[in-house]
């Protein structure tokens, strides 16, 4: 067993130390020239998987309470007994906030990140 898990770490690893060259690029900084709210996602997951925390919210701050809400929200909706759309609302709502906010910080003040 402990063979299987070096095995899987070590694919693992492999794999998350050469997944930049799969990323795609943004369609709207490329036609623009300016990043979108969702630029820097892929990165930030990236380091997620990698363990780097804080590289992660450093790329792109919303990315975790984009996966919480992801997370919740589809288990709410598809393991629960009963459907909860008030805390689905709930969540995306806070979670575009989110989105928005560190949106205005990265346009407004971009030093910042």
């Amino acid at each position: 067993m402990l063979i299987i898990n070096l095995y899987i770490l070590s694919a693992w690893s492999a794999f998350a130390g050469q997944a930049d060259i799969f990323l795609l690029p943004c369609p709207f900084k490329c036609l623009t020239g300016f990043d979108c709210p969702g630029c820097g996602f892929q990165r930030s997951l990236l380091a997620l998987l990698r363990g780097d925390l804080q590289e992660s919210f450093r790329l792109y701050p919303p990315a975790i309470p984009i996966l919480i809400t992801l997370v919740v929200a589809l288990s709410a909706r598809y393991l629960s007994q009963r459907d909860q759309p008030l805390l689905i609302k709930t969540l995306f709502l806070i979670t575009g906030s989110i989105i928005m906010g560190s949106y205005l910080v990265k346009v407004f003040h971009p030093q910042a990140h």
